[in-house]
């Protein structure tokens, strides 16, 4: 991770918590600005860019935020998606094109309530929004819980980068705090958070490339992709990825010791 020059990277005291927005491969400052200012108008201020490609820090985003500069002051720069989204427990990415990827759909409407729902269960949550002319690839969208949707006129679908965050933002706002769920067997557990499961992923691969599972670097690199896809659907919480981590260290031992 590294952090733009002329921006201090920080949480704004004296907000309360609130979804993370992550901007991935952002073309133009003006968008990232008008962003923070649709964020700030419904209490949102974690801004997290990926590769942005207008480059950071941007004195197109500085005017264009209309004063809310204490979100563009607070943002941070990630490499990666995975980086970005190491943190949260769930992720909701927006798209305007179906996938082939098997995810969730929620509308605008129906993620409201989902990211009170996972607040109040003291979960990190945030929304993946994806470059303003081809939206989020397959490869960001892996790291997505499920994929965030808004209903539009069929005939014309157009929504710019900060209309999109507005509406979204809107939407969490209008759901207002729900109640904090009653404790139980399940709440208690949980849910992995994105590093958690890059752990295991890395841990996974690193005992099949020992075991030379992936015949061919073209192999590994397809089933790579097919393996991610698993460990997120999978939906694992904190005490599954414990008991896998501890299951393949035990069949990497019985392996070490019979060689």
């Amino acid at each position: 991770m590294s952090e733009g020059e002329g921006y201090r990277s920080a949480s704004i005291e004296g907000l309360p918590s609130a979804p993370v927005v992550i901007l991935v491969g952002t073309q133009l400052g003006e968008n990232i600005g008008t962003t923070a200012r649709a964020m700030l108008n419904f209490g949102l201020h974690d801004l997290r860019l990926v590769r942005p490609k207008c480059g950071w820090p941007s004195i197109k985003a500085l005017k264009a935020c209309s004063g809310a500069t204490e979100v563009l002051n607070a943002a941070r720069l990630y490499d990666s998606v995975e980086e970005a989204s190491a943190d949260l427990r769930l992720v909701l990415a927006t798209t305007a094109r179906a996938r082939d990827l098997p995810k969730p759909v929620v509308t605008a409407r129906e993620a409201g309530p989902k990211l009170r729902e996972g607040m109040a269960s003291g979960h990190a949550v945030g929304v993946l929004f994806g470059p303003e002319r081809t939206g989020l690839s397959n490869d960001d969208l892996i790291y997505a819980d499920a994929v965030l949707t808004v209903p539009l006129n069929p005939g014309y679908s157009s929504l710019n980068l900060a209309q999109a965050v507005l509406l979204i933002a809107y939407e969490w706002f209008q759901a207002g705090e729900p109640d904090r769920p009653m404790p139980s067997r399940l709440t208690d557990r949980r849910p992995a958070t994105k590093g958690e499961l890059a752990g295991l992923l890395d841990h996974v691969i690193g005992e099949l490339d020992q075991t030379e599972f992936f015949k061919t670097p073209e192999r590994r690199q397809s089933m790579l992709k097919s393996i991610k896809i698993v460990i997120e659907r999978a939906r694992l919480r904190e005490p599954d990825i414990h008991l896998l981590r501890g299951m393949i260290k035990a069949l990497a031992r019985r392996r070490q010791r019979s060689s």
